[in-house]
């Protein structure tokens, strides 16, 4: 009987898994520029971790994490981590990493799991790129946030991205507004959906995230975040959207942008397509000063984002054809003494760092030839009966269909100069 993956989980392939390679080691890169660290952390967590940072009324504790009973430890709760933030921010404070440095810059990259409808773009397991900056309140890092962000979508050929900003305020000018928003809710309360009306008292902020087109409605009218703002917090978002006035980096003001965790505070910002449909939000996040304090660390403010592969991926493929690692050589050869004499160069070859295959079974040349077109060889050496006896070889470059000969003797040292300086003038 065959059995078939579990619904909303998906496999990466061989022809697809070339692009998540790029763009993860594109991440990498640009990370490096900025001077993050990689953190890797477990995909099991203690569920208190998530519903005590995410928000007893966020869908995603509500209804969405997969938990379970641990069984080493009766009454206690497991669940499949939704998102990464709160396990970096957990892992800093057991760490105590604070204490090494006080500032530290941390991404991630892995697999997260919600219990959602799957459709495009959001499966229930799927994958992120984070990044968190531990130790830092003030607006110049919120900002080198999300010029990160935009080096990495420039880097990749992502260029046509829309920037969205809001504040969210503090603690200390927040609450004013939650009350005036729950004044303005409360008179239009039948006309809410059912889950808003339960939920609107205890965060009426998270009424203005919900996706319910007659909620969206309703709440049209909504006053402002942004009207309540404390000096502080005004001067804060004031400085960011300087800075990214200053290096040039297009954005767009959305006061109705709350994310969808409690956590978050002052600066919040979404990177969005209109590629995607409605699972639009390529890259999100935002400050959260008082989450390390909440989950048992000192005092230290953060910043930090999520970005969405899989969306990625979808946005790459509209524009490029999938990503196919190309062979940097494939040697075909005919006779059992070229197969021999094949073998260890091959092996050379490859702990040199390149890409090389030959074949095992004796075959064709043109069966060969086919191969290695098929793998998409750059360089294909053939090595026939004739040729071995004369300790000759053809080099074949498979883009412009040019071959010379070579002599097998100086093979290895010839094959490095063709391979590096193919490398060095970018070809894939």
């Amino acid at each position: 009987m065959k059995i078939s993956r579990v619904k909303g989980f998906s496999d990466i392939l061989p022809g697809e898994i070339e692009t998540w390679q790029f763009l993860e080691d594109k991440a990498r890169e640009v990370f490096s520029h900025y001077n993050f660290s990689e953190i890797r952390i477990p995909i099991l967590e203690k569920t208190e971790l998530f519903s005590r940072s995410l928000g007893e009324t966020t869908d995603i504790v509500e209804k969405e994490m997969y938990t379970f009973a641990d069984q080493d430890a009766k009454g206690s709760l497991l669940t499949l981590r939704p998102e990464g933030t709160a396990s970096v921010v957990r892992a800093y404070v057991e760490a105590g990493l604070y204490q090494v440095e006080p500032v530290r810059k941390l991404f991630y990259l892995g697999p997260m799991f919600r219990r959602e409808r799957p459709q495009k773009g959001r499966l229930r397991q799927f994958y992120q790129i984070g990044a968190e900056v531990l130790g830092r309140g003030d607006p110049y890092v919120d900002a080198e946030i999300l010029l990160l962000l935009s080096d990495f979508f420039v880097m990749v050929g992502l260029c046509d991205l829309t920037l969205e900003l809001n504040s969210l305020g503090c603690v200390q000018c927040r609450p004013r507004y939650r009350e005036h928003l729950l004044v303005f809710l409360r008179k239009r309360e039948r006309e809410l959906c059912e889950n808003c009306r339960r939920r609107m008292e205890r965060n009426p902020l998270r009424v203005l995230d919900c996706k319910v087109k007659s909620c969206f409605q309703v709440t049209s009218e909504a006053p402002s975040i942004l009207d309540y703002l404390c000096e502080a917090c005004r001067g804060h978002f004031g400085t960011v959207e300087r800075l990214l006035t200053e290096t040039k980096i297009k954005y767009g003001i959305n006061p109705r942008m709350v994310r969808g965790l409690d956590y978050y505070c002052r600066t919040t910002f979404e990177w969005t397509s209109t590629q995607l449909g409605s699972q639009n939000t390529v890259a999100a996040g935002g400050r959260y000063d008082g989450l390390v304090e909440d989950l048992g660390g000192p005092p230290v403010p953060g910043v930090g984002f999520a970005l969405g592969m899989e969306r990625m991926v979808l946005l790459f493929s509209m524009k490029e054809t999938k990503r196919q690692a190309r062979l940097a050589l494939y040697i075909a050869w005919i006779g059992s003494a070229a197969r021999s004499w094949s073998f260890p160069v091959v092996h050379r070859l490859r702990r040199k760092g390149f890409r090389v295959e030959m074949e095992w079974e004796e075959k064709s040349l043109k069966s060969q030839m086919r191969r290695a077109d098929k793998l998409g060889a750059q360089r294909v050496l053939i090595v026939g009966e004739e040729e071995f006896r004369k300790e000759r070889g053809l080099l074949r470059d498979m883009d412009s269909k040019e071959q010379v000969e070579i002599s097998l003797d100086e093979i290895e040292s010839n094959l490095m100069k063709q391979l590096t300086s193919c490398e060095q003038e970018g070809r894939p």
